[in-house]
Parts: structure tokens; C-alpha cells; sequence
């Protein structure tokens, strides 16, 4: 069975989601309360069954409130029924229009957690040959079909380690992009750790967004990110990304953080980074082999789902008093559009509309799938790609995956992370339980900072 709504308290506030509209209701207690005894269809009045299990509300009050829902079921603006299942069944391949460019696969720093096995992913290290990312760019106009808007992230490992590849790839798709009738978008992840001026002012130039690697207090940030021989890299770090993001403008950029069982505290690393003067950041759950000391298991959820709670009550309270802003990605929400019935349905493209490409320039459904040999999908110089794989992509939805097509929160997360169910659940089709539990909770959340004090604006 669907669920039609979802209902939940957050900081004080009874909110009600329409999951298939997408409608938020910030509602009265009554009215939290009476939802538990209705469902369509609604009769002309209110039950008697239903005013009996009131108790301690006015009659006549429950009797009203039931009128006002019936209104809003009628207005389809509550329980709204599922109309996006029949479009999943037209789900086809798409140009590919997004790359993870991966010009290193090594790295200065030797990040415990690290999903690249250190920058590696599983094999020998090397770095992207220029003539390889100019071929890349190639493939990607090729396979583009008619996108006009194609984009690209510089990724390892760590990028800046392959400096010369990042800028004759940039040069060489500068070059040839408007006679194709393209327009590149450049990203670059970085630890930081190799930036200087020159890297600074040109990344600001040519780079429409930037990732900068940081996981909060020093203390937090140097035991689980250090150098090869042990050192803690924040020092290094912190200074560079303040001076870069000081001359990006109006251009993009986040902080990108993991929070592990080592820092389970991880709200007071968001407002640490806050305080450093960035204003964009997002500081994400480590997802890992449950065995590793550092991994987050399902008994940490009551206290992830706390530490939740505490930084979504101290940035309402902020945004009501209209004081420090900075914007935390999992709680960032757009209540009014948001994104697509594509996007709803597939999330982010993994293997159909995005691919990832090895510095010897295997092809790949995405980063994450790197190194698992069974998911290579050929390579640029043959100029070939496994379109049983890219089928199979095309046709992941909310509605191929297991248990997604019932949950209230699927419209959100789209499923979740293909890479994730894969390795950790073995399927890509069966969601990774810990992670699903981890997305609810910031959904709720996002959607409560989201409709705070609409009442007043």
C-alpha cells in the first residue's frame, strides 16, 4: 500500500506531507490527531466511529476539521493519488551529459574512510594523461547527442595532483566547444592540499563549481584525513579554501564533510565551518563496511537523528531572527518546484545521462562503480559503451526498486545511491537500509526548516 501522506512533529511544529502532490501542511493538533482516523473516501459528514475516538476534543470542532480535509482531499491537495508510476514504464536511455572525470587516481592525504581505497580505488596509481581528457571531451560531445549543456567534475584520487591535465582539458573544450554548439560546465574536488595562488585564481576563473574537502574541528578533521606520514592536514588546508572562496564571487562552491562514529557530535563541525566564513557546506554520514571502527551502525541512529533535530531547531531559530545564514545541503528543500518527474523518478542519471572515466579511460556508471570490473562499460578510445548497461540504468527508478515505490519519502531521494545498494546490499535495486533510515530524517527536517515562519512571510 502507498502511503498517501506522512506525519510527523518537528521542533514544535504538526506537519503533514502530501507525498504525491508534494504539499506541506503545517497544521493544529486537532487536525495531526484526526488524521489518524481518516483516509478517503470521505463521507459527507463526520463519522461517528471516528468523533468517538476523539476524546478530549469538541465535537463540534472535530466535525469542522473533518470538513476542512474532505475540502482539501477534493482540491486534490490531500492524499493525493500516485500518477508518476505511469510514466517509470517510459523510461529509456538519454545522451550522457554529466562525466566524472577522474585525472588521479592517487592522493596526498590517506583518508580512513576513504571509498578510493586512499585514491587508488583498488588498483595501481596513476595519473590522466592530457591526451586522454581531450579524448574524453570528445566522447562526451559525441555521446551527447543534442545537450547543449554538458558537465564536468575533475576527481580522484585527488585532481590537483594531475594539474596539467585539468588545464589542457579545460583549454582544448574551451576550444571546440561552440563550433559543436556546446557549453561546459567545469567542477573540481579537491583536499586542498596543493592549492596556491595560481590554482586559486584559476579555478575561480574557469571552475563553475568547487568541493573543498574539510570535516569540521581540527581535532576531527586531522585524525581521519591525515597526510601519509600521519600529520593532520587542517592547518594546511583551512587557510587556502578561506582565500579562495573569498575571490569565487557569485561562482559556487561547498565544504563537503563526512561525520563518522568518531563524531557523532557532527552539528558542532557544521557550525565550525560556519564560523571559518563558510557559508555553503554539507557534512554527510560515512557509508562504509559496518565492521570498520569508524562506521555508523544502526544503533547510532538515535543519536544521528537527535544531533539532526539540534542543528534544525538552532538554524529555525536563526532564520526566524534573521541572523548568521548558511545553507547545510541535506536541508536545503524547494517547496514550491522542485526538481522534475525525471529527476523524482531516477535521481541522479548513474550510468544513463552520467559516467565516469579512468585515467586510462575506462568508462564506468559513475565513481562510486569504479574498479568493480563487472560494471565497466568499455572505453573512450574504442569509443564504445555497453548499452545492456546503459539499459539497464534507464530503467532504475523508484518503481524497479525494492520497497522505494511504497515509501512516503521516495519523491525525494529518488531512491537513493545506486553505488550503495550495490555494494552494501548487493542489489542495486534494494536500497542500502541505513542510509534510507539516515535520508528520512533529513527530508523531515529540511521540509520543517523549510516551512518554518511561512506564516509570516
Amino acid at each position: 500500500m502507498k502511503e498517501m501522506i506522512h506525519k510527523y512533529e518537528q521542533n514544535g511544529q504538526y506537519i503533514v506531507l502530501d507525498v504525491c502532490s508534494g504539499g506541506v501542511h503545517v497544521v493544529d493538533e486537532l487536525t495531526y490527531k484526526l488524521l489518524d482516523y481518516v483516509a478517503p473516501p470521505f463521507a459527507e459528514v463526520c463519522p461517528d466511529d471516528v468523533l468517538a475516538k476523539m476524546d478530549g476534543f469538541d465535537k463540534e470542532d472535530v466535525k469542522e476539521c473533518y470538513t476542512e480535509l474532505k475540502e482539501l482531499y477534493d482540491a486534490k491537495m490531500l492524499f493525493t493519488e500516485d500518477d508518476y508510476e505511469q510514466y517509470a514504464a517510459m523510461a529509456m536511455k538519454a545522451p550522457i551529459k554529466a562525466m566524472c572525470l577522474h585525472v588521479s587516481h592517487d592522493c596526498n592525504l590517506r583518508c580512513k574512510y576513504c571509498f578510493a581505497q586512499t585514491g587508488d580505488f583498488g588498483g595501481d596509481r596513476m595519473l590522466m594523461k592530457p591526451e586522454t581528457g581531450k579524448k574524453a571531451m570528445d566522447f562526451l560531445i559525441k555521446h551527447s547527442a543534442n545537450r547543449e549543456n554538458l558537465e564536468v567534475d575533475f576527481f580522484g584520487g585527488e585532481p590537483l595532483m594531475a594539474w596539467d591535465t585539468v588545464v589542457e582539458t579545460v583549454k582544448y573544450a574551451r576550444s571546440i566547444e561552440k563550433q559543436h554548439g556546446k557549453n561546459f560546465r567545469f567542477t573540481i574536488t579537491t583536499n586542498g592540499m596543493l592549492l596556491d595562488d595560481e590554482k586559486i585564481d584559476y579555478i575561480n576563473k574557469e571552475m563553475s563549481n568547487c568541493v573543498l574537502s574539510l570535516d569540521g574541528r581540527k581535532e576531527v578533521n586531522d585524525n581521519i584525513r591525515p597526510t601519509p606520514n600521519g600529520k593532520g592536514s587542517y592547518d594546511i588546508i583551512v587557510p587556502k579554501y578561506q582565500k579562495l572562496v573569498a575571490g569565487r564571487g557569485t561562482k559556487d562552491y561547498y565544504v563537503r564533510g563526512t561525520f563518522t562514529k568518531y563524531n557523532l557530535d557532527f552539528a558542532n563541525d557544521v557550525l565550525h565551518i560556519s564560523d571559518l566564513g563558510f557559508e555553503q557546506l554539507s557534512v554527510e554520514p560515512v557509508v562504509t563496511d559496518p565492521e570498520m571502527p569508524y562506521a555508523i551502525t544502526e544503533s547510532d541512529l538515535p543519536t544521528i537523528f537527535a544531533e539532526y533535530d539540534r542543528l534544525e531547531k538552532l538554524m529555525e531559530e536563526q532564520k526566524l531572527a534573521n541572523k548568521r545564514k548558511f545553507n547545510f545541503f541535506h536541508f536545503m528543500i524547494d517547496l514550491n518546484q522542485g526538481p522534475c518527474a525525471v529527476k523524482r523518478l531516477r535521481g541522479c542519471g548513474c550510468g544513463n545521462e552520467y559516467v565516469a572515466v579512468t585515467p586510462d579511460g575506462d568508462i564506468y556508471p559513475c565513481h562510486q562503480f569504479v574498479g568493480i570490473e563487472e560494471w565497466k562499460m568499455g572505453d573512450i578510445f574504442s569509443d564504445k559503451i555497453d548499452q545492456k548497461i546503459k539499459d539497464y540504468f534507464a530503467g532504475i527508478h523508484i518503481y524497479s526498486k525494492e520497497n522505494c515505490g511504497n515509501c512516503w519519502a521516495r519523491f525525494y531521494c529518488s531512491g537513493g545511491c545506486n553505488a550503495n545498494s550495490f555494494i552494501y546490499e548487493g542489489d542495486v535495486k534494494k536500497p542500502h537500509k541505513l542510509s534510507c533510515e539516515l535520508q528520512k530524517k533529513r527530508i523531515e527536517c529540511a521540509i520543517a526548516l523549510a516551512a518554518a515562519g511561512k506564516d509570516a512571510e
